[in-house]
C-alpha cells in the first residue's frame, strides 16, 4: 500500500513537472488516474518544495512548479522590453478584473470614455482577458473575464487576491485627485450633518 501511494506521488510530481500549462485536478486525474487520493499528493509534493529553489503552487484552481520567487531575479533573461501598457488599457484591465464578467458598454459608463478598439484586443494578445460569452440583453454583447494567464502573471490565486481600497491607499496608488474628491466628498456630508443639526 506504501509502495503504491509513493508511486501515485511521483506520477503526480512527474506530470506537474513535465506539464506545459498549470493543471486542474480534472486534468491532473486524466493523466494519473484514480488511484490515489489527490489532495493528499499535491499536500506532499508542495510540503517536500516549500523553502526550495521552485516550489509547487496553486492559482486559480490550476497547479505548477514555479522558480522560488526569492530567486527569480537569477533566472531572468535580459530582452527588448516589451511594450507597457497604456493608462486606458491598464484601467480596462483593472475593471474587467473587479467587475467581470463586464461589457464594453459596462467598462465604458465606469470608464467615462469610449474604449478603443484596439485596448481590449492588446488585453487578449497578452492573455489576460478573454471573451467569456453574451449579455442576456437585448443586442446580446460580448462580456468579458480575465484567465487564468492574468492570476498567474500577478501572482494571484484567484480574483479575491486582488488588493482592495484601502490596501491602494496604503501603497500610495490612489490617485491624488481622486483622493482629494474623496475628501471633498467627506466634507460636504459633514457640512450638511452640521447645517441639519
Amino acid at each position: 500500500m506504501i509502495e503504491e501511494q509513493d508511486d501515485f506521488l511521483r506520477a503526480v510530481e512527474a506530470v506537474l513537472f513535465v506539464s506545459e500549462q498549470p493543471l486542474t485536478l480534472g486534468e491532473l486525474k486524466l493523466h494519473v488516474g484514480e488511484a490515489g487520493d489527490l489532495a493528499a499528493a499535491l499536500a506532499t509534493i508542495s510540503d517536500h518544495y516549500a523553502g526550495r529553489g521552485i516550489n509547487l503552487v496553486e492559482r486559480g484552481g490550476r497547479w505548477h512548479f514555479q522558480t522560488a520567487a526569492d530567486l527569480a531575479h537569477i533566472l531572468r533573461r535580459e530582452k527588448d522590453e516589451t511594450r507597457k501598457l497604456s493608462r486606458a488599457a491598464m484601467e480596462t484591465l483593472a475593471i474587467i478584473a473587479y467587475h467581470e464578467p463586464v461589457s464594453r458598454a459596462e467598462i465604458e459608463a465606469i470608464r467615462g470614455v469610449q474604449v478603443a478598439k484596439g485596448t481590449l484586443d492588446v488585453l487578449m494578445e497578452a492573455g489576460w482577458v478573454r471573451p467569456a460569452g453574451r449579455r442576456e440583453v437585448p443586442g446580446r454583447p460580448l462580456i468579458y473575464a480575465t484567465t487564468h494567464e492574468f492570476l498567474s502573471h500577478f501572482g494571484l490565486g484567484s480574483r479575491r487576491d486582488l488588493p482592495g481600497i484601502d490596501d491602494l491607499r496604503a501603497a500610495g496608488l490612489l490617485d491624488p485627485v481622486d483622493l482629494a474628491l474623496e475628501g471633498l466628498g467627506a466634507q460636504s456630508v459633514v457640512e450638511n450633518d452640521e447645517e441639519d443639526a
